[in-house]
C-alpha cells in the first residue's frame, strides 16, 4: 500500500554459491516500516543438503572451465542471482530479493523523496510493458524530452521486456548528478527513441487537484507514498477553500503503495469502523479501524481502471462498502495481498508476501478486482473532447447529486 571484476577460477563461484546455503537456509502494497530479521532455522525444504552443495559445486566448475565470459561476471552478481532465484522459486511475483543498492532505492521510492528522473512508471497488467504514466513539471525527465505514454524497453544496459516494477525503478534511480540512458518506444508507430537523463533531487508530487465546472473538485492520486497523506490533506483543503460542492478522486493507473498511508487517508473521509483487515498464513487477523466518524458529506466519485491496484483497491473497496461514493470506470487489477520489506543485516532485503487483505465487508478481492458501480469504457479524443468518457460519467454522477 516500497530503498571489481575478477576471475572465477579456483572455486570462487563455488564459494559464493555456498554462501546462499549459509544465509538463506538457516521484497505498484507494503507495510509502512521494514523489520530486521535475525537468522533462524528454516522450514523451507530445498532438497538434500549434501546434494545441493554437490550440484552447486558442479555448476561452479562448469562455469569456471567452460563459460566464455566468466571473467566479466562479478562475485556479487553471482550471489545476487542466487538470492533472487531463491525468491523467484516461490512462484509469487511480489516476493522479491533486493541487494543493498536496490533496497536503498526501494525505500527512497516509498518515501516520495529521492534522486531520480521525475517520472511515474507502471507495468501494465496484460502486456507487462513499462509505461511512463506521468512526467513531473520541470523534472530531469521533462528536460531530457521523455513524455507521458512512452514505453521503456531499456535502461542503460538493462533490457526490460516485462517484470517487477521495483527492479525497473532501481535501474532508473541513482545518485544526483549522474546520467542514465533510457530507450523508449513512442506513439502508435512504436518509434524508437533514446534519451540521456541527468538525475536530480526529486520530491514526488503524488496528489494534484483542480476545480472543474459547477464547483466539482478533481483530485488525482498517482501513488500512495509516505508524502501522499499530507499532500492529500493539503489538496483537499484547497478545494474546500475554493467552494467545492462535489469531488472526483482519480485512481486510474495508481499501482498502490504503503498500507498505513492509505489507511490514514481513508480516516479523513470514512465513518467510524473497520477500514481494512488482514489475515496471515497462521490465521492471525489485524484490523485497521477509523476511531471517529469523518464521513465525507459531499457527492463523491472514484475513478478506477484495470491498472488501479493494491492500495488503490483498499481505498476503492472501503469507499464502496460504506457507500460514501460511487465507483466509476473498469474493474480494478485484483491485488489483494500485502508485502513486507524485511531488511537483512548486510543492507539487502526480502520483500515477501505476508498476508491477504479484506475490505470492510470482509471481501478478498485478490485476482478478482473491484467491479465499479458504473462500468464505462475509456474513450477520449483530445482534438474533440475536453474530458474522457469515464471522467464525463463521474461528473454526471456528481451533478445528479448536487
Amino acid at each position: 500500500m516500497e530503498k571489481k571484476k575478477r576471475s572465477f577460477k579456483s572455486g570462487v563461484v563455488y564459494g559464493s554459491v555456498l554462501m546462499f546455503l549459509v544465509i538463506f537456509i538457516g521484497s505498484g502494497l507494503y507495510k509502512a516500516a521494514s523489520s530486521h530479521f535475525h537468522q533462524a532455522n528454516s522450514t523451507v525444504q530445498i532438497g538434500n543438503d549434501k546434494q545441493v552443495k554437490q550440484k552447486l559445486k558442479l555448476l561452479g566448475n562448469i562455469i569456471d572451465d567452460q563459460y566464455l565470459y566468466s571473467d566479466q561476471v562479478t562475485k556479487e552478481q553471482i550471489e545476487d542471482g542466487i538470492y533472487k532465484g531463491f525468491a523467484e522459486a516461490m512462484g509469487d511475483p511480489y516476493t522479491v530479493y533486493y541487494n543493498a543498492k536496490e533496497t536503498k532505492d526501494l525505500f527512497e521510492s516509498t518515501s516520495g523523496q529521492f534522486s531520480g528522473i521525475g517520472a511515474l512508471l507502471s507495468v501494465e497488467l496484460k502486456t507487462g510493458l513499462a509505461r511512463i504514466n506521468k512526467v513531473y513539471e520541470d523534472s530531469p525527465a521533462q528536460k531530457a524530452g521523455l513524455k507521458e505514454g512512452d514505453i521503456i524497453y531499456q535502461v542503460d544496459d538493462h533490457e526490460f521486456l516485462s517484470g517487477d516494477l521495483s527492479e525497473l525503478v532501481s535501474w532508473v534511480r541513482g545518485d544526483e548528478g549522474t546520467d542514465v540512458v533510457i530507450k523508449v518506444y513512442r506513439g502508435d508507430e512504436m518509434e524508437k527513441k533514446e534519451f540521456t537523463v541527468t538525475r536530480g533531487k526529486i520530491e514526488a508530487i503524488t496528489v494534484s487537484s483542480t476545480m472543474l465546472e459547477d464547483h466539482i473538485g478533481y483530485l488525482v492520486i498517482s501513488e500512495f507514498d509516505t508524502v501522499t497523506y499530507e499532500q492529500f490533506k493539503s489538496e483537499l483543503e484547497k478545494l474546500e477553500q475554493q467552494g467545492m460542492k462535489g469531488l472526483i478522486i482519480d485512481l486510474r493507473g495508481n499501482p498502490g503503495g504503503i498500507l498505513d498511508t492509505t489507511v490514514s487517508m481513508l480516516k479523513e473521509i470514512l465513518p467510524k469502523g473497520i477500514i481494512v483487515s488482514t489475515k496471515d498464513k497462521n490465521g492471525k487477523e489485524e484490523e485497521y479501524r477509523n476511531p471517529k466518524d469523518h464521513t465525507f458529506d459531499k457527492p463523491l466519485a472514484i475513478l478506477v481502471d484495470e491498472n488501479s491496484a493494491s492500495a488503490s483497491e483498499i481505498f476503492t473497496g472501503a469507499v464502496k462498502d460504506y457507500k460514501v461514493g460511487t465507483i466509476v470506470g473498469k474493474t480494478t487489477y485484483g491485488k489483494g495481498i500485502v508485502q513486507q520489506i524485511i531488511e537483512l543485516k548486510d543492507g539487502s532485503s526480502l520483500k515477501v508476501t505476508i498476508s491477504q487483505y479484506f475490505t470492510p465487508s470482509g471481501v478478498c478481492i485478490h485476482q478478482k478486482g473491484i467491479k465499479p458501480d458504473i462500468e464505462v469504457e475509456y474513450q477520449f479524443d483530445p482534438e474533440k473532447d475536453l474530458y474522457d468518457s469515464q471522467m464525463l460519467k463521474a461528473m454526471e454522477v456528481i451533478k445528479e447529486q448536487l
